[in-house]
């Protein structure tokens, strides 16, 4: 079984945790935030060590996130800790450099999506934005996600305008994180009736589950209000 890495230096409270199977990375990371964060850096090698750190480190604001660590597959690890621990901020720092899953991984919650790549100046930087409440993103990755989440937002618009009235309001709720019952209840009708009107939605809006319809529901309204 590996061992559980972690760096605390007296009673500081740890605020960020590299969470990457690779030693020499890991070690770069930490010599790069040692030198911007006054704090202690906790290490991690596996997803179920990460969590296992979240949880035994309350004052934890930051997780470096690797994409095909041990326990993590793809962005299955991203949508777990944004739910779990949604005051948490997560970087996902991945050697995956393809514009599909960082537009995913920013859709689900990433405050910020680094290539391995990356000079470490470059890092440091990205971080300073993120602590700061802002999102970052490479320059040229930048603009050509914007380029593309802005069509992405367009068809989501127009399958929008498929949904019944009815539907519309339960795609509202699962935006605001409410389970079947409590929309059921907020809307006066049976249970059953919810389960088909999120299938339906789900269908007519093209995605996979109710997580990915309230995301693109929410940021579609924030680029709206942002625009006016």
């Amino acid at each position: 079984m590996a061992t559980l890495v972690t760096h605390c230096v007296g009673s500081t409270m740890a605020r960020v945790i590299i969470a990457d199977d690779h030693p020499l990375f890991r070690a770069a990371l930490k010599q790069a935030l040692t030198e911007t964060l006054a704090a202690p850096i906790l290490e991690a090698e596996s997803f179920e060590q990460l969590l296992t750190l979240i949880d035994s480190h309350p004052h934890v604001e930051l997780v470096l996130l690797d994409l095909t660590m041990p326990g993590n597959r793809g962005l299955t690890g991203l949508t777990s800790l944004r739910s779990r621990y949604p005051d948490i901020l997560v970087v996902v720092v991945s050697a995956n450099e393809q514009l599909d899953t960082i537009r995913q991984a920013m859709a689900f919650g990433a405050s910020a999506y680094i290539p391995k790549s990356m000079p470490l100046l470059e890092l440091q930087a990205a971080i300073h934005t993120v602590l700061a409440g802002d999102t970052w993103l490479p320059a040229d990755i930048e603009q050509a996600v914007t380029q593309t989440a802005a069509e992405d937002y367009e068809e989501f618009a127009k399958r929008l305008e498929q949904l019944t009235p009815q539907q519309f309001r339960v795609l509202e709720c699962l935006a605001d994180g409410l389970l079947n019952k409590q929309i059921a209840y907020e809307l006066n009708v049976q249970e059953t009736t919810i389960k088909q009107h999120v299938s339906a939605i789900l269908k007519k809006l093209n995605v996979t589950n109710r997580t990915q319809a309230g995301i693109l529901f929410k940021q579609m309204l924030s680029t709206s209000d942002t625009n006016h």
